[in-house]
């Protein structure tokens, strides 16, 4: 059964959400306190972490870039939720590793087409077992990526989108066309979201200083391209 870790210090938002999640029928642990989640979800190993911004004594903020720095955790998907709804906030969550955020009040139903949406991202459908582009291989069977053989270190938002590039290298996608292949068409997500998410993977893919691989097209989007002359943000 799919396991869900709710992280709120709220009492009946943690209720709600309980609830809810059961009827869909999935498993649910909580933490409501900041200092007991990593010790959580290291336990309880969830396939998913929704989780509050506004906690106490850790900030949801924070745990978000501790997750995605842990070997352990750093491949679980994060909804944050949180009150703070400014385009700065939702840029600084998604930077710091969240998947998705969302700004309460919040639909329940779209909480849950949410997740439904960022669960496939995990696992994404692939025929072939692997995919290789210049230095970089994708392996699907252990979810791994390499480049120059060493080892890069993905959320699962980053992982599709770079699968989705790496299966039509040197095509440009629009910023609408990922967020379709990586979103789905139910899911309103500002285009804004993309670019943060593209930042995210450029910066992994060139953790060791290698040659930039994803190419800008202004006013158009993004392409795999192992030509030196590749112009990004």
């Amino acid at each position: 059964m799919t396991k869900i870790m709710i992280v709120e210090d709220e009492v009946g938002l943690v209720t709600l959400l309980k609830y809810n999640l059961e009827k869909q029928g999935y498993d649910t642990c909580v933490a409501m306190d900041g200092k007991d989640v990593l010790a959580m979800a290291a336990t309880e190993n969830p396939d998913l972490i929704l989780l509050d911004w506004m906690l106490p004594n850790v900030s949801g903020i924070d745990l978000c870039r501790e997750i995605r720095r842990s070997y352990e955790l750093r491949n679980i998907p994060i909804i944050m939720l949180t009150a703070r709804g400014d385009e700065a906030d939702k840029i600084k969550g998604l930077s710091y590793g969240a998947d998705d955020y969302m700004t309460k009040p919040y639909s329940i139903p779209e909480l849950m087409a949410r997740i439904v949406a960022l669960l496939r991202r995990v696992v994404p459908v692939q025929k072939t077992e692997s995919l290789t582009f210049a230095d970089m291989t994708m392996d699907f069977a252990k979810r791994r990526v390499t480049r120059s053989n060493k080892p890069i270190h993905l959320g699962p938002t980053e992982f599709r989108l770079l699968q989705i590039l790496m299966q039509k290298p040197g095509q440009v996608f629009s910023r609408e066309q990922l967020l379709k292949e990586v979103w789905g068409d139910s899911i309103h997500v500002e285009l804004r979201t993309v670019d943060v998410h593209i930042r995210r993977l450029r910066r992994a893919l060139n953790e060791y200083n290698d040659p930039e691989l994803i190419r800008t097209v202004r006013s158009a989007g993004y392409a795999l391209d192992s030509s030196e002359n590749n112009d990004h943000e």
